[in-house]
């Protein structure tokens, strides 16, 4: 679990494919217990964008917490959780609603309205209406998340850098720049504070940081960071993962827009031949 929080998910998964296998074969297949092994592994394989493996261990998980705990044990509105970001990452977001909703309800009543359970629910809700369109029902969601991570949990800590990131997201695609610009740079310094400059989330921060800066024209300021994002999570998650390519596409948009088009190809021809970036001295 310390590996996968700090991005060392090459060193976290032999741990978490042995605790998984120790634990069905002390406990038996079906104990409560292997559910959150089996959430462990599928969020490791969900963030370094392996979905088809990451899905049926979420759906197991789940039908192992409903089974061994119940359909209103708090774990269960974990596995709904977990089992809903890979269904919003793939676009299936009329399956992932029904399941956030109930996982919500669940964690109010089980937990209370301020628990940082039902915090994350609030942005998983909200992440949903947003990726839709939805900004005037996603919005009272983050803001609650983010006030229930600051009171509960504290103004360092993790889940409350993703809250931030969250609605500034969300004022950033409504254009709302000024209000977006400081969540954004609060949750990169609490990252970098928290996680360390090389972690997935503080490239995630830093990327989006970049982007607002170039929707605003402002080139300068966007492209080292553009550089360094890419540069990290190249590196901690390898030139395939879908994150990279979103960063690689958001620095190419850069370059055209400031008619460097031979940078852009050099840079889609590393992308095709699998070298990371920055490119080797002397490469093609």
């Amino acid at each position: 679990m310390l590996y996968r929080t700090q991005g060392r998910y090459g060193e976290a998964e032999p741990l978490l494919q042995r605790a998984l296998a120790l634990r069905e074969q002390g406990l038996g297949p079906e104990h409560p217990a292997n559910a959150t092994s089996l959430n462990n592994l599928a969020l490791l394989y969900y963030a370094r964008g392996r979905y088809g493996e990451a899905e049926p261990l979420l759906q197991r998980a789940l039908v192992i917490a409903e089974q061994a705990l119940g359909p209103e044990h708090p774990d269960t509105a974990t596995s709904l959780n977990n089992l809903v970001l890979l269904y919003r990452a793939q676009g299936r977001y009329g399956e992932a609603e029904p399941l956030l909703q109930r996982a919500l309800t669940l964690t109010e009543q089980a937990l209370g309205p301020e628990h940082p359970d039902t915090a994350t629910s609030l942005n998983n809700l909200a992440l949903l209406y947003d990726v839709q369109g939805r900004y005037g029902e996603a919005e009272p969601l983050y803001q609650r998340a983010l006030a229930i991570a600051e009171q509960v949990l504290g103004p360092e800590h993790p889940d409350t850098a993703t809250s931030l990131n969250n609605l500034a997201l969300l004022y950033d695609v409504q254009g709302r720049y000024a209000a977006a610009e400081p969540l954004y740079q609060r949750a990169l310094a609490l990252r970098e504070r928290v996680l360390g400059p090389d972690h997935p989330h503080t490239a995630l921060s830093l990327n989006n940081l970049a982007r607002l800066h170039q929707t605003q024209g402002h080139y300068e300021a966007a492209e080292p960071l553009y550089q360094r994002v890419l540069a990290t999570i190249e590196r901690v998650l390898g030139p395939d993962h879908p994150d990279v390519e979103v960063v690689r596409q958001n620095y190419l948009a850069l370059l055209r827009a400031t008619d460097r088009h031979a940078e852009a190809e050099q840079l889609e021809i590393h992308a095709r031949t699998g070298q990371t970036f920055p490119p080797r001295p002397g490469s093609a």
